[in-house]
């Protein structure tokens, strides 16, 4: 509304100097009281010229317009607080999924504990064995299990196994052994 009363009267004062235009420049010296009044007085003949009707049509568009604005500002503020909501929602789903996550992550963690502890029992045990009874063992065992346990153990021990397996379960451990991640 304000902007709308600014522009008409920015409208009237250009209007108001082209028509003094003719009048020489060096005549007019107007004070900021002066030449307010001197725009209003102008407005208010204007205002006159243009009649009642159209003066009805121009505030109606103004307050449609307006009600528009307002209808768009709640409009944006039900979003906003839609999106707030939804945030809320997003950082609760992913600090839950952040938890499972941690928890997923410490049970693999425990099983591979568990694991390791249990092919290092089994290394203690096949270290204590004589070299045919863990060669026997080991050939019929889990071949990635067999390839885990001898890589812990001492090399001479590991060589003395390989000599007394079948030389087929000796060669596929061992190439197993050698491609193992270590």
């Amino acid at each position: 509304m304000k902007s709308i009363c600014g522009l008409l009267i920015f409208i009237l004062m250009s209007s108001v100097v082209a028509q003094d235009k003719k009048v020489d420049a060096d005549k007019l010296v107007f004070t900021k009281e002066e030449f307010r009044k001197a725009v209003m007085d102008e407005m208010e003949k204007r205002m006159r010229k243009i009649g009642r009707s159209k003066m009805t049509d121009f505030s109606n568009q103004l307050l449609k317009k307006e009600e528009e604005l307002e209808r768009r500002e709640l409009e944006l503020q039900k979003e906003n607080q839609s999106l707030k909501i939804n945030e809320k929602s997003f950082v609760k789903r992913v600090k839950l999924f952040n938890e499972r996550q941690e928890k997923f992550i410490s049970c693999l963690d425990s099983i591979d504990n568990k694991e390791t502890k249990r092919i290092d029992h089994m290394v203690d045990v096949v270290s204590g064995m004589r070299p045919q009874n863990a060669a026997d063992v080991l050939s019929v065992q889990d071949s990635a299990l067999s390839v885990q346990i001898l890589g812990k153990l001492d090399a001479v021990k590991v060589s003395k196994i390989f000599n007394l397996m079948d030389k087929e379960v000796s060669a596929r451990l061992q190439k197993q052994y050698l491609t193992m991640k270590r």
